[in-house]
């Protein structure tokens, strides 16, 4: 399943409750995306999470 590298963002299960209070499994999904980053300076493709790569804790590799 999709993990974040950086800072270990995963899948979340919990249940999804309809009006009649029927309860079903249902899974929240982090936006992890391939990205090519600089790893001890050098270029390597990770899966980091959009909220990482907006804060800038992913130096991308060009």
């Amino acid at each position: 399943m999709a993990k974040c590298e950086i800072c270990d963002k995963e899948v979340k299960f919990s249940m999804q409750v309809s009006h009649s209070h029927r309860r079903t499994a249902r899974t929240f999904k982090p936006n992890v995306q391939t990205v090519r980053a600089n790893v001890n300076g050098t270029p390597k493709k990770v899966k980091v999470c959009t909220k990482c790569l907006k804060s800038g804790k992913v130096e991308r590799a060009i």
